[in-house]
């Protein structure tokens, strides 16, 4: 018995020798092993958060200082010629229910009603009532156009509105001809407006004063 137990601990300590060397002969080697020698060439090592300046930055990464673009200059406007600017005046004239306000400005003596040509309107005693202020001033009168807007009353009542604006409109334009007092002059309605309004109508008649009649027989 007791020769028997020798041998198997005979055979189990040959098996240990037997299994250390290989377990321990690669660890032995890699100890062995010499280094690389570092080449002078070798690119220098850059910790994992840097990024070298001649990698492009990736996409939504601020750029490094380095690479930041430049401040844009202001580009150089070209010199332009200032526009002219056109002397406009705009004037009211009242009339009964109607309201004129004429529009002067340099041109070349075109005279427009409401957006009409003045010589659109077939009364000629009509287009005269609204040129009269005009007849006054002498060749000025070329070398302006006008625009009148009317609304409200008849056409008479329109006509001597526009009168009205478009003579207080020559008085503002032409400051330096002193047209105010020539106007007054001629006819003070040229330049002062007509208070007067049409009195209202009463009940029992047709108009203001007018009454209905009746037929007894």
């Amino acid at each position: 018995m007791f020769m028997a137990a020798t041998e198997k601990t005979e055979s189990k300590d040959k098996k240990m020798a037997r299994k250390k060397p290989k377990e321990e002969a690669p660890a032995k080697a890699a100890v062995e092993a010499p280094k690389a020698p570092e080449t002078p060439l070798s690119p220098p090592k850059v910790a994992a958060h840097e990024t070298p300046a001649h990698v492009p930055a990736a996409a939504g990464v601020p750029k490094a200082a380095a690479h930041e673009a430049k401040p844009k200059t202001e580009k150089k406007r070209k010199g332009k010629a200032p526009k002219k600017v056109t002397k406009a005046v705009v004037a009211r004239g009242k009339r009964k229910t109607s309201i004129a306000r004429a529009t002067i400005k340099a041109g070349k003596g075109v005279v427009r009603f409401n957006s009409a040509n003045i010589t659109s309107l077939n009364n000629p005693y009509v287009r005269e009532i609204i040129l009269e202020p005009l007849h006054y001033i002498g060749p000025e009168a070329n070398s302006i156009d006008i625009a009148i807007n009317v609304n409200g009353g008849g056409m008479m009542g329109q006509a001597q509105a526009a009168r009205t604006a478009i003579a207080n409109a020559l008085v503002l334009y032409f400051d330096t001809m002193d047209l105010r007092a020539k106007f007054i002059d001629i006819d003070r309605s040229l330049i002062i407006e007509d208070t007067r309004r049409v009195e209202t109508k009463k009940y029992k008649g047709p108009k203001a004063r007018a009454r209905f009649q009746k037929s007894y027989r």
